[in-house]
Formats: structure tokens, sequence, C-alpha cells
């Protein structure tokens, strides 16, 4: 029978055209790839609300499965907050697995195929990123000279995401030219003209962006090319962030713009709603870090424009490298762990004091943040201390009406996704992102998690909310069951064993 090619064979032969020098770096980063995605799958089925999970069980040699249909699946222990670690392989029915692909494949569940295409894809991706990020530019070194070069480190994409890379409807040559771990030259954007009696604008939009009756929306050129199928005016050169859709432009703002593909999650689009509320949420945002005693900024958005489509939309922002000072740098916390800071003695600790201290602060008046490792970045001083927090993107933040008006904040007009007095809601959101995203993806895993919480809360105020964080089972989101779960609109959540409960805090 014939069988069509893995994504790793077609990614193989594209690279052969465009740059063959880095096809046998690639070859050798596929096992290492291949590992990487099955640890993360492999925490998902140990720890996620799967339901074709009957039963684990964890003995001296690992984790054992049992599937709803009989067969056993095996594997090594599965800290849930690991990044370090490596599954070269688990078991179904006594037959071993190395490719995470191949794996849901034979385990056959529901929308099982859709999702084992993707992992392929991510597969292919980071053995990709890994070849390009081996071929030099990329180590540790010192610090970078621009904010964009800190967002090229990160390159294998979220800690805990079987599809940390996954990057379907990008060709090779265009992971080569939009990713930022490849620290390609900088990317021209496309101008796409469009009435402004037929745009919303909110904010301020900069007269270079518009053009008599137009208004020129700035289009990421995949989304051009791909999605809007048009071409327009060459825009400004932006080198491209961790996110993919939101690029810097040198001395200017951050630009977010519309980019209809699933990286990870979710299709990365702009919905009209987040460019009504662009300029209430940015103006909100300002008031809150107020009182947060100067330990964090909120980057202001200056504009926002849609088209009246969430798939031709943009918003400027303001860089996060305006919140340092000399010698300073802002980095976000997802680029750390190449900094090798978070290994020096009591470093981890002082950062995630810093970090739960302004993250509780807030929630407690009334606004979670959605603070992972790439929404939230730190100022470091010369020497690397963590002196303050930066936060962007306001778009998935929760916000507590009663929280707010128990002290005396006046709750601006937001959309109703974003309100929510549901303390279940607020602090999950907080937790997830904070603790069991920025916080455990620095860390690298539970035990080094675990000692720098239980040092960190210790001098923070008790409030229900730090006891709920102590006491209660760690929320984060299901992101293997979200993929797995097409029918269901949002998020869905799990829960993984508190790295403090051992310390009786």
């Amino acid at each position: 029978m014939h069988r069509p090619p893995t994504a790793e064979a077609e990614v193989a032969a594209e690279l052969a055209g465009v740059r063959p020098a880095l096809g046998p770096r690639f070859a050798a980063e596929l096992p290492g790839a291949r590992a990487a995605v099955l640890t993360r799958l492999w925490r998902a089925l140990a720890h996620e609300p799967l339901p074709w999970i009957e039963h684990r069980e964890a003995g001296r040699e690992g984790l054992a499965l049992r599937l709803a249909d009989g067969r056993r699946l095996d594997g090594p222990p599965a800290d849930p907050y690991a990044t370090t670690g490596s599954v070269t392989e688990v078991r179904l029915d006594g037959v071993a697995y190395d490719d995470p692909a191949r794996l849901t494949t034979q385990l056959a569940v529901p929308h099982g195929d859709g999702f084992a295409a993707e992992l392929g894809d991510s597969v292919a991706s980071l053995a990709l990123s890994r070849a390009g990020a081996a071929s030099g530019g990329a180590g540790p070194g010192g610090w970078p000279a621009h904010d964009w070069e800190w967002e090229q480190r990160v390159v294998d994409g979220h800690p805990y995401h079987p599809n940390c890379r996954s990057r379907p409807g990008f060709s090779v040559a265009e992971q080569l030219a939009y990713g930022p771990e490849h620290r390609p030259p900088p990317v021209r954007l496309t101008l796409l003209p469009a009435p402004v009696a037929e745009c919303l604008v909110t904010g301020d939009w900069p007269e270079e962006l518009r053009d008599g009756r137009d208004v020129l929306i700035p289009v990421h050129p995949w989304q051009a090319a791909h999605v809007l199928k048009r071409s327009g005016l060459p825009g400004p050169a932006a080198h491209p962030l961790m996110s993919l859709r939101t690029l810097a432009v040198p001395g200017g703002p951050h630009v977010k713009t519309a980019l209809s593909a699933r990286l990870t999650s979710s299709v990365r689009d702009i919905s009209v709603g987040s460019v009504a509320s662009a300029a209430v949420l940015s103006a909100f945002a300002e008031t809150l870090a107020a009182r947060t005693d100067g330990l964090l900024h909120m980057t202001r958005t200056w504009g926002a424009v849609t088209a009246d489509s969430p798939d031709l939309a943009a918003l400027l922002r303001e860089s996060p490298a305006a919140y340092a000072g000399p010698g300073e740098q802002v980095t976000p916390v997802a680029a750390l762990a190449t900094t090798g800071l978070p290994s020096r003695p009591g470093w981890l600790v002082e950062f995630a004091r810093l970090c739960l201290g302004v993250g509780l602060r807030l929630l407690e008046l009334g606004v979670a943040l959605e603070a992972h490792g790439q929404n939230l970045l730190v100022v470091l001083s010369a020497s690397g201390a963590p002196l303050r927090l930066v936060y962007r993107d306001l778009a998935d933040i929760r916000v507590s009406p009663v929280r707010l008006a128990r002290h005396g904040v006046p709750l601006p007009e937001l959309p109703e996704r974003i309100r929510t007095d549901d303390v279940r809601a607020l602090r999950r959101k907080l937790f997830g992102s904070l603790v069991g995203g920025a916080l455990a993806g620095t860390a690298g895993d539970g035990e080094t998690l675990r000692a720098a919480l239980a040092a960190a809360v210790r001098e923070l105020p008790r409030t229900p909310d730090l006891d709920a964080l102590c006491e209660q089972p760690l929320p984060v989101k299901a992101l293997t069951l979200m993929r797995l779960s097409p029918e269901v609109a949002g998020d869905q959540w799990t829960v993984l064993p508190n790295p403090l409960r051992s310390h009786g805090i």
C-alpha cells in the first residue's frame, strides 16, 4: 500500500531545494525533535483528562496507562513541570514507539488523525529550527543588542505543547524567512489600503499609515499571499518575534498582524472586538500598573484597526524595551533558560518572588494576567538581577468587576468575555500561565520549581488567593485535550500536583 510522504520527508525534500547545506543538520536533529515532542505528548497522556484513558498507575519502572479499549501504554515517570527531560520511547501493548505521530495514529482515538499530522509537522519544524540554531548565531553569548534578538533565542517554542513548532501551511522557505529562531533578515510587511469609512480605528493611527481616504493596514506577507490573496504597497521592514505574527520595527512599534494560521492551539487572527477594546484596555492597564509600586509596566497600544474582518487587522504596540534603564535589558521570560541566570544561587527565588508578588497583587485588585513566558518579560540589571516586570498583549486577561469595585478601581467598558467574578476562572488564568507556564518553564523541573516557590511564598502577604495557590492542585490548560476536542469551544483545563503541598506552607 502506498503511504503518503511524512512531514519529515517533505521538509527534507524542500530543504534540498532552498537550503541544501542545512540538510545534514536537519537529519541529525530529527531524533531529538521526535523525543522532544514525544516528551510533551507523554506529559499530556499522563496528566490530562483524556476520556479514552481509564486508569493511570505509577510504579518503580515508570507510568502505566490503561486505555478504554483494554490496551496498555507504558512509559517513564512524567514530571509535569520538566522541560529538560527526554522521553525517547513509549510502549503500546509492548510495541515501542519513538515517533509521536505514529503513536497517535496507532492510538486511533477520535480526531487523532488530524492531531497526528500536526505532531508530524511539529517534529519536522522543530528539527528545522534546531538545525538552523545549530548552524550558528543563536547561542547564549552576551546580552543581545536588540529586543528581537532575545526572541530569536527561543528555538523550541512552547515548553509543554506537543505542537510546540507546528506551522501547517508554511513552506520550508517561509519558515526560514519568517521564523524568529532562524534569524531571518527583516520581513517586509505589506500595506493593504482599506477605505476609512469601512474600518474601525481606535487609538492614534499614524499619518504615515494613511493615504487620503484610505487606512493602510500592515499585513504579514504570509497572510497577504495565502489568506487575503492580495498584493499591496511595500511596508516597513520588521523583525519577527516569538508569536510569529508580531514584528518589531527598528526604532518603532511592535506590529501585531493578523495571521490566520493554527500554530499551537488556536487560529491566529485579530477579532473586531479586540480592536474595539484596544485603546480602553491599554488605558486601563496603565492605571493598574500604577498600583504596583513600579514593579510592573504594561506596554501601551498606540493604535488598532480592522477592515471589519479578523483576517485584515493590526495593532501597533509599544516596545517593551522602552522600560529598560541604562545598562538594563528586557527579555521575555521564555528566553531566560538561554541565559544561565536561573541556575545562579538564589536567582530563581528572587524571580519567583517578584512574579508572584506582582501577579497576586493584581489578582487581589481584580485582574488575572495571562502571564506565560511570551506575554511576560523581565527587566534585568546589568548583572542579571530581576528588577521589574513588563506585560504585553492584554487580549486574554480576565477582570473581576466585584474585586475592582472593592478596591475603588473604575471598571471601563470591556468585552464581555474578559469580565468574570468566578474566582476559579480568575485563579486558573493567573496560576496556570504564571506558575504552570512562566515559572515552571524557567525552573525546568518540578523539584527546582518546588524549592523556588517554597522560599518565595514565605515572604509574600497571606491572601485567600495565595492560600489557594499553596493548598490546591495547580490548574493548567489541557493543551492536548483541546486539540482533540474541536467540537468544544474555548479553553479546557486539567490540574497538576501542587509543587508546594509537600512543604506544608
